[in-house]
């Protein structure tokens, strides 16, 4: 075993019998480098990355490889999920220099940690014009021992580029959030990039656009523009009824190889699957849609079943690859169906039911003759919804048989955040208390392990596995998604110790990650340095730190009547502006959290008695409302706290309703019809 035997990290622990000498990413690796005048070999992946496996079981465990590492390198193992602090600045780097990027990430570095050396995967021998690994090696180990001075200072020179690349509002300018003009601008960029025959935007390979479709969402609840809901409903289904969606136990894929949504990458992501589930659940809110209905039920209980951990948080993501019953490990193996394998576990008669159904041909749709399951709109033939209810039970049986996927069970702070967003609406909307328990399981295990007081600051742990948290420090997105998670934990339940752990949580984003003009960097003013502090506003495969504390900081606002924070996320909002019609795909919550604004955020005070059933008919609707980002709280009367509630009182002794925008408020309602027409204004 290496030096990454006792780490906290799956991806790490990967790597821990291998016979390269792994260091973790510490100050002591650099001191052995600079003591022994060698570079660093910096490779950064994680658990369900299928070239980062493939790459580990080529070189990694290649004895004669691992002596080279060894000999003329000191080699530092990194997980992007736990440091993404690490990744992006070096992520950057790579893409500068090869205009590209990916993982597995290949960097060498001078034991300063400059950068001189790019790439992503390399294979054991030379291949498709990419030099072997070894080959590699050889010339950086050469190009140190020969040629130092120009080694150092391409160092120099890359590392003063990126230290110089800070984002900030120009001199003299007030940063203003964006406006009317620049969402229809983003709209229309949008509706320029929409694939009108196969839904999503772009073409191969196809992510899940969720935040985009969240925009999409609330600029309809917003406008009443049609247009905008047809892009999320035909993306929806297409998603849902294509290889993307796991037809048989809910939940996605993190994206399309093609561009019809045929052939997925099968690995399976915590974030995907929460921001699908709530995207899912608001297209329902927005439209009573009973696939939208069903993908976002679906979807819930394949977090709950799939990726909750024994502590009540949920882990990282399922690999793509599994065993594929001959020793083999193969992507999809777990998902993948023959004709032969379907009249194994169905029997010929149901058999030729699933394979209609289903979209499985003998050609197959994937390698080797197998099919990715499908939902086609209109199976050959007719269709008996019991029995096809019954196939399915019996292939998710007969699957359950096979050697299941590895699960990587890093609980990451700002994904479950996520996720407590995703399942208390989802909960609450389809009458699922279990669900909203879950997600309340998941907040406490954030506050037990994740939390610290520090010199009167709440503070975050990034990552933790079986109940003990990382060393990794909690990053920008860990704080505003778990304030986002929180605020919805306490519109659901109303229990205000939520509303207040995620305004401790907004408190240490004003006062270690934001900038004296408003912009926000993704780490804290007391993190480790690197070569440069990371600030990226674009959203990703989740919403960046950037974007998602706007959001959080407009929501606490709207609780609380706290000024500061509204102006907090109208500065933060000021890159929206300026992305929003240029890259509308590549900050698509920015965008939403602009629509928030634009439209107040709504508030809304249900007052009246626990228990009470037109208190709780009140709430429901309240929270069914799509208003973008209303803030709902709901309380008895005479409460202080937040402030939405105070000074509420009943209605001649009857719950009552009050919704305020743009400091206006209408009059209070105890009539649900009344409310709704209130939140639809």
């Amino acid at each position: 075993m290496n030096r990454l035997a006792g780490v906290t990290s799956p991806y790490l622990l990967q790597h821990a019998d291998n016979p390269v000498d792994w260091w973790p990413w510490e100050t002591d690796a650099f001191e052995e480098a600079r003591r022994r005048d060698v570079p660093v070999f910096l490779s950064v992946g994680y658990s369900s990355c299928h070239w980062c496996h493939v790459m580990a079981h080529e070189s990694f465990e290649d004895a004669e490889t691992a002596a080279y590492l060894n000999e003329h390198f000191v080699s530092v193992k990194v997980d992007r999920e736990e440091r993404p602090d690490v990744d992006a600045v070096y992520m950057e780097a790579v893409q500068a220099a090869t205009g590209q990027g990916g993982w597995p990430m290949t960097v060498f570095l001078t034991p300063s940690g400059e950068p001189f050396y790019f790439g992503t995967y390399f294979p054991p021998a030379p291949r498709s014009g990419m030099p072997s690994f070894r080959q590699v090696l050889e010339g950086v180990r050469g190009a140190w021992a020969e040629r130092r001075g120009e080694v150092d200072e391409v160092a120099g020179r890359v590392a003063g580029e990126l230290a110089g690349r800070t984002i900030a509002y120009a001199e003299g300018t007030a940063p203003r959030q964006p406006g009317e003009a620049e969402l229809a601008d983003a709209l229309l960029g949008l509706t320029r990039e929409f694939d009108a025959v196969r839904g999503g935007f772009g073409g191969a390979p196809k992510f899940p656009p969720s935040m985009a479709l969240e925009f999409l969402l609330r600029h309809y609840a917003r406008t009443g523009a049609e247009g905008a809901l047809q892009m999320v409903r035909a993306t929806c289904e297409a998603m849902a009824r294509g290889g993307l969606y796991d037809q048989l136990g809910g939940g996605f894929a993190r994206y399309s190889v093609d561009a019809e949504w045929v052939v997925p990458h099968f690995e399976k992501m915590l974030y995907d699957n929460a921001l699908l589930c709530r995207v899912y659940a608001h297209l329902w809110r927005a439209t009573g849609s009973g696939l939208a209905r069903r993908v976002a039920l679906e979807t819930a209980d394949f977090l709950v079943r799939e990726l909750r951990t024994g502590q009540g948080g949920f882990a990282s993501a399922l690999d793509a690859d599994s065993d594929d019953g001959t020793g083999r490990h193969r992507e999809g193996a777990y998902y993948v169906w023959t004709p032969d394998e379907l009249r194994a576990a169905l029997g010929e008669a149901d058999a030729e039911l699933a394979m209609r159904y289903y979209g499985v041909t003998q050609e197959g749709t994937f390698e080797e003759g197998a099919s990715v399951l499908q939902l086609p709109d209109t199976p050959d033939g007719p269709v008996d919804a019991d029995r096809i209810a019954a196939v399915r039970e019996r292939l998710l049986a007969a699957r359950a048989r096979r050697p299941r996927p590895g699960r990587d069970e890093k609980v990451v702070a700002a994904w479950n955040g996520l996720a407590i967003a995703a399942l208390a609406e989802t909960g609450a909307y389809f009458g699922r208390p279990d669900l909203v328990d879950a997600a309340a399981a998941a907040g406490d295990l954030l506050v037990a392990v994740h939390t610290e007081q520090r010199g009167g600051e709440l503070r975050l742990a990034r990552t933790s596995r079986d109940g003990a948290a990382g060393a990794s420090a909690g990053v920008l997105e860990d704080y505003a998604s778990c304030a986002e998670g929180f605020h919805a934990l306490y519109a659901v339940t109303g229990d205000t110790a939520w509303l207040d752990l995620a305004g401790l949580l907004l408190e240490t984003v004003l006062a270690r990650f934001t900038a004296p003009d408003g912009t926000l960097f993704d780490t804290a003013d007391d993190a480790e340095r690197l070569i440069r502090r990371p600030q990226d506003p674009t959203d990703g495969a989740t919403p960046s730190g950037w974007t998602a504390a706007a959001g959080a900081l407009l929501t606490h606002a709207a609780y609380t009547g706290g000024a500061r924070y509204r102006e907090a996320a109208e500065r933060a909002l000021g890159v929206v502006a300026a992305l929003g019609a240029r890259a509308p795909r590549f900050i698509g919550w920015g965008l939403a959290v602009a629509e928030a604004a634009l439209d107040g955020p709504r508030e809304v005070a249900v007052v009246g008695a626990e228990g009470d059933a037109e208190t709780a008919e009140l709430h429901r609707t309240a929270l069914l409302a799509a208003a973008p980002g209303a803030a709902v709280a709901v309380g008895r009367p005479g409460a202080e706290e937040p402030a939405l509630l105070a000074g509420r009182g009943l209605l001649d002794g009857r719950a009552a309703a009050y919704v305020c925008r743009h400091f206006t408020c209408t009059a209070p309602t105890a009539d649900v019809k009344t409310l709704a027409a209130q939140l639809r204004a």
